[in-house]
């Protein structure tokens, strides 16, 4: 009967095993960064164009959301769909890893009128028209919640800002929740939260 069990323990061992993905392999993720994302996001997602995202430090759960959504056409951008179209499912895991490996660098805000409102946007909302503070999901200082909101400190204002209208219009679709906050937000608080996050640390 021992044997049996023992049997069954080393049966269901084996099976979780295999289950597990394996973890990423950051030299691939390397790779995969040097041949398909080095034009538009630098060789290790550093601070490139302004229109592009960084992705140092950012969160692999959500670079792999976002490469998914790509891929499957529930986020849409020209580029971005036919980059993801040639990744697999490693591939997604490993240059996510990669780009998460490495250390944020600081950005910093451009505008010192909009300053004081994007930080009072970003820590206490906009209550008269039910907008929440970006830091309730964000966390303070920016970091995010890994696998369900991204790190948005230091990112650049020109990005946050063209990813904030694209939520108003409903141009970019795969986060309702978004949706729903820049709606009820006008250009000069987009802009000016956009501008406190560039500098957050």
């Amino acid at each position: 009967m021992s044997g049996l069990v023992g049997l069954l323990f080393a049966s269901a061992a084996g099976a979780s095993e295999a289950v597990a993905p394996a973890k990423p392999d950051l030299v691939k993720g390397q790779a995969t960064s040097t041949q398909i994302c080095v034009a538009c996001h630098t060789a290790d997602g550093s601070r490139g164009s302004p229109a592009n995202p960084i992705l140092q430090g950012q969160h692999p759960q959500y670079l792999v959301k976002q490469l998914t959504e790509f891929k499957a056409g529930q986020r849409r951008n020209a580029i971005m769909q036919g980059m993801a179209a040639a990744l697999s499912e490693e591939d997604m895991r490993n240059v996510a890893a990669f780009y998460a490996s490495k250390q944020a660098k600081p950005g910093f805000s451009r505008d010192a009128g909009l300053v004081a409102l994007g930080e009072r946007i970003y820590r206490g909302g906009i209550a008269d028209r039910q907008v929440p503070a970006c830091a309730a999901c964000h966390s303070p200082n920016g970091a995010g919640m890994p696998a369900q909101y991204p790190r948005l400190a230091g990112q650049h204002s020109d990005y946050t800002e063209l990813q904030m209208n694209a939520f108003r219009s409903g141009t970019r679709a795969n986060s309702l929740q978004m949706n729903g906050v820049a709606a009820k937000m006008n250009d000069r608080e987009i802009k000016a939260v956009s501008d406190y996050i560039a500098g957050l640390r």
